[in-house]
C-alpha cells in the first residue's frame, strides 16, 4: 500500500521529481481548468443573450403579424374599403362600426358608393358575438373592420396616413346610463379620453375631415321643459353617462374654434331596430317574455308612467346621413386655424313620446305572449322620467322627416329577433 508521499508524489523509473516543478504544473492544471470555465462561461452568456435576443425578435415579429392592425395586407384592406365608388362619394370612418347605429350608417354609406372603413374595440359591455355577427355582416358589403381602440393615436394616425378620410362619423362610445354607476372610469376612457384623441388625430390630419358624432338626448339631464330643443340649458345632467357626453359638446365646440375643425354634434332620442343593443329595454322585454321571465318595469314619482321618444333606426340613419352631406369643410391645415368652421347641434327623434307601458303592451301584440310585470318605482340611477324632442331644427337643415312609428318598428324588429335568436312559434329551434 502506497504510503502518503508516494501517494503525492509518485516515483517514475530514472527520473527524479522534483516537488516544486510538480506544484508548477498542479497550479497551470488548475489555471488552465479555471480559464477553461471562465470561457466556457463567456460561451454560456453569450449563447443565451443571443438566444434572448432573438426570442425577442421573434416574440416582437409575432406580435407584429399577429397585430389587429398594420402590415401590407393590412393597408390594403383599409384602402380597399375606403375606396369611393360613385361621383363625388366620401370617404367615412365609421367608429364604433360594429355597434348598433355604427352598423346601419356603414351599411347605408356603403350602398350608395361612399368609402367606408370601420373601427371598434369589441368591448364586452354586451355579447361581443352580436357585434361580430354585425362585423361578418359588413364584411359580406366589403365594408373592412378595423379592431382596435379610438384611444389609439398611432393607428389612427396610421389610418389617416392610408386613407385620405374626407368625413368621420364618430359613433364610438361607452353607452347605458345604469353601468356608470358600476364602472365609471370605462365612460371617461371612451367617451372623453377616445373623443380627444380622435380630434387630435383629425386636427393633425391633412386634409382635415368634417365630423359627425353621436352627443345624446340625456344631455338634457333634469330639464322639464317639453319638447326639449336644441337652445335649452344642458348644464344639469342626471348621470355620468350624461355628463360625459355634455363635456363630449364642449370639447368638440374647443375644437372647432381653436383648429377650424367642422363638427356636427347628433342627440339620439331612444333609437331601437333589428340588430339593436341588448341593454336597452325593449330588447331585454323580448328576451325575457319569450323566455317566461318577469319584466321590470320602472314608474316615476305619483306612479306615472315613464315616456320615451322611441325613434327607428332607419329614420336616425337618414339623419346621420344627411348630416354628413350638409356638413361643411374643415377649415385647419397642419393643426392651424385658416378661417371659421361649421359647427353644429341637432336634435335626431321621433317626436312622438310613448309610455313604457305601451311599448310592452305592442312587444306582447307581435310576440303573441303576455309578459309578467313587476311595476317598480324608478330608482335614482340617471334615469329620466321622459324624453320629448323638438326636430324643427334638423327638418329645415337636414331635411330630417321621421316616417316609422314605434307599432310598425317593434314589429320589424320582432321579426328580426325571432330571426336571428333561431325562435319558431315562440320557441326557440
Amino acid at each position: 500500500m502506497p504510503s502518503l508521499e508516494e501517494e503525492l508524489f509518485p516515483s517514475t523509473p530514472g527520473k527524479f521529481k522534483d516537488r516544486s516543478h510538480t506544484m508548477n504544473r498542479q497550479f497551470h492544471r488548475c489555471f488552465s481548468s479555471t480559464s477553461t470555465m471562465f470561457l466556457w462561461a463567456l460561451f454560456l452568456i453569450a449563447l443565451t443573450a443571443s438566444y434572448l435576443s432573438f426570442q425577442s425578435f421573434v416574440d416582437s415579429g409575432s406580435r407584429y403579424f399577429s397585430s389587429s392592425w398594420g402590415g401590407l395586407h393590412w393597408e390594403k384592406q383599409v384602402r380597399t374599403s375606403g375606396q369611393i365608388r360613385r361621383q363625388h362619394g366620401f370617404s367615412v370612418l365609421v367608429t364604433g362600426a360594429a355597434g348598433f347605429v355604427g352598423t346601419h350608417v356603414s351599411l347605408a354609406l356603403k350602398k350608395r358608393g361612399d368609402g367606408v372603413v370601420g373601427l371598434d374595440n369589441f368591448n364586452n359591455y354586451y355579447d361581443p358575438s352580436l357585434k361580430k355577427a354585425r362585423k361578418a355582416l359588413l364584411n359580406s358589403h366589403d365594408i373592412f373592420i378595423v379592431e382596435g381602440d379610438v384611444n389609439d393615436a398611432r393607428m389612427l394616425a396610421k389610418l389617416f396616413d392610408v386613407v385620405a378620410f374626407s368625413h368621420v362619423m364618430h359613433l364610438a362610445a361607452q353607452a347605458g346610463v345604469r353601468y356608470a354607476m358600476e364602472n365609471p372610469h370605462s365612460y371617461v376612457h371612451s367617451n372623453i379620453a377616445g373623443l380627444v384623441t380622435l380630434l387630435e388625430a383629425c386636427k393633425n390630419a391633412d386634409p382635415q375631415p368634417a365630423i359627425v358624432w353621436a352627443s345624446s338626448s340625456s344631455v338634457y339631464g333634469l330639464n322639464d321643459k317639453v319638447p326639449f330643443s336644441e337652445s335649452d340649458r344642458t348644464d344639469r345632467p342626471a348621470s355620468l353617462y350624461a355628463a360625459t357626453k355634455k363635456a363630449g359638446e364642449e370639447i368638440t365646440h374647443t375644437y372647432n374654434h381653436i383648429y377650424g375643425l367642422s363638427v356636427t354634434g347628433l342627440r339620439f332620442f331612444t333609437v331601437y331596430g333589428p340588430w339593436g343593443r341588448p341593454d336597452m329595454a325593449y330588447f331585454s322585454f323580448t328576451r325575457n317574455i319569450l323566455q317566461g321571465k318577469p319584466i321590470t318595469v320602472y314608474r316615476g314619482k305619483n306612479k306615472v308612467d315613464l315616456a320615451r321618444d322611441f325613434t327607428y333606426i332607419d329614420d336616425i340613419v337618414k339623419g346621420c346621413v344627411g348630416s354628413l352631406d350638409t356638413a361643411g369643410k374643415s377649415t385647419g391645415s397642419g393643426g392651424k386655424k385658416r378661417g371659421p368652421a361649421m359647427h353644429r347641434i341637432f336634435n335626431l327623434g321621433n317626436t312622438s313620446p310613448v309610455t313604457v307601458p305601451m311599448m310592452v303592451s305592442i312587444l306582447e301584440k307581435h310576440l303573441k305572449m303576455k309578459a309578467k310585470k313587476n311595476l317598480v318605482e324608478m330608482p335614482g340611477n340617471g334615469d329620466v322620467p321622459f324624453t320629448h324632442a323638438n326636430i324643427s331644427l334638423a327638418r329645415r337643415e337636414l331635411g330630417y322627416k321621421p316616417t316609422i312609428q314605434l307599432e310598425v318598428g317593434l314589429k320589424k324588429f320582432v321579426r328580426w329577433y325571432l330571426s336571428y335568436y333561431h325562435y319558431s312559434h315562440g320557441k326557440p329551434m
